[in-house]
């Protein structure tokens, strides 16, 4: 963008004449008019309909502009960055997108079917589209389309736990995208099967309300003990990442019974019958518990969940068994006189029990 300025005489102000040309080639004038006292402050911005319109939103900012510029030559450099931010937000002066841009997304809509859709924006440049798996699952695919299309493809986002990249060529549709959804979707079916059956089947810690591209849970197995999974989408019946939490005492057992039993597994059976088979226990059942019989609060800010966490450090004094938040546990333990610090881990003790306790900070505080 480049200006020009101009003063223009008048018999109660001094005027300024300033002359602007965006990037577009779109040529714009403001004129400013100062008081007699010339104080800036009071100044007066006058300019088109069509530029006040581009500028509505931004009059606060003018207003802060005019009352700490120290003179007209600095505002004129604070107006001018202004005029660039605001033309470039301004969606008006995009170029219009051709006319068979509109008519081919319509013509693909109307074959594709609009009980297929299941959005699409007024500027008709996002679409949504739906589909069902062969488990009845409900999803979606959302479309950013460009004014290339159908020459070049949309942008694609899933919500899926693997890339999603479609193949595309310019004589393509949106026919052919949602058939690649499909296809994506029932290479993925083993993997929300899986999913599925834990959500339904166990009390799942974290995370809460799961996406579908969400590949780890943590399940409650006792009072604060609990295991994090992580799951190989691609290969979703394999034993997966396991880590316990809670006290030594509940957790020791468990990582013992997994390290012995991990030769049983059996990638003809469920994720989570194996689970069960190989540390020999049964999940806790979500018809005869309630979820806040696993969700005990932290003993030092007395929440559950902190800046999205949950407590994941446990005394291990079995009398005790107290969980705490990990960053409440390290603060805590930092203002101690009696703890000590090595790096980033931190040694004291159980603000309940006085049993030591050692805690490792991987966050920030809260």
């Amino acid at each position: 963008m480049r200006y020009q300025c101009g003063h223009l005489p008048s018999d109660a102000a001094v005027g300024s004449r300033l002359g602007l040309q965006c990037s577009e080639g779109r040529d714009f004038h403001i004129r400013i008019l100062l008081p007699t006292d010339s104080q800036l402050k009071n100044a007066r911005i006058e300019c088109s309909w069509h530029l006040k319109k581009i500028l509505h939103g931004y009059q606060h900012i003018l207003k802060q502009r005019l009352h700490s510029c120290p003179d007209l030559v600095s505002f004129v450099v604070e107006l001018k960055t202004i005029l660039e931010i605001a033309l470039k937000n301004t969606q008006e002066l995009h170029v219009p997108w051709p006319p068979e841009y509109y008519s081919c997304l319509i013509r693909d809509l109307e074959i594709l079917g609009w009980n297929k859709v299941a959005y699409v924006d007024t500027g008709l440049t996002t679409v949504k589209l739906k589909a069902e798996d062969s488990r009845g699952r409900q999803h979606l695919i959302t479309l950013k389309l460009n004014a290339k299309y159908p020459t070049e493809p949309p942008d694609c986002v899933v919500d899926f736990p693997v890339q999603f990249a479609i193949s595309w060529m310019p004589q393509d549709s949106l026919i052919d995208i949602h058939n690649q959804f499909l296809a994506a979707l029932e290479s993925l079916k083993e993997f929300w099967d899986t999913m599925d059956e834990i959500d339904g089947k166990t009390w799942v810690l974290e995370p809460e309300n799961p996406a579908r591209c969400a590949t780890s849970r943590r399940i409650a197995i006792g009072n604060n003990v609990s295991v994090n999974i992580e799951v190989d989408p691609r290969h979703p019946k394999m034993l997966p990442e396991c880590y316990f939490l809670g006290a030594d005492h509940a957790v020791n057992p468990l990582r013992t019974k997994l390290n012995n039993n991990m030769h049983l597994w059996d990638p003809e059976i469920s994720l989570l019958q194996n689970l069960k088979d190989l540390l020999e226990i049964d999940f806790p059942s979500r018809a005869a518990l309630e979820k806040s019989d696993f969700t005990k609060d932290c003993g030092i800010c007395y929440a559950y969940r902190l800046n999205g966490t949950t407590p994941d450090q446990v005394c291990n004094e079995p009398r005790c068994g107290q969980p705490f938040h990990q960053a409440c546990l390290y603060e805590w333990l930092q203002g101690l006189p009696s703890s000590r610090q090595s790096f980033n881990v931190i040694f004291g003790e159980c603000p309940y029990c006085n049993k030591p306790l050692t805690v490792k900070s991987s966050m920030k505080k809260p």
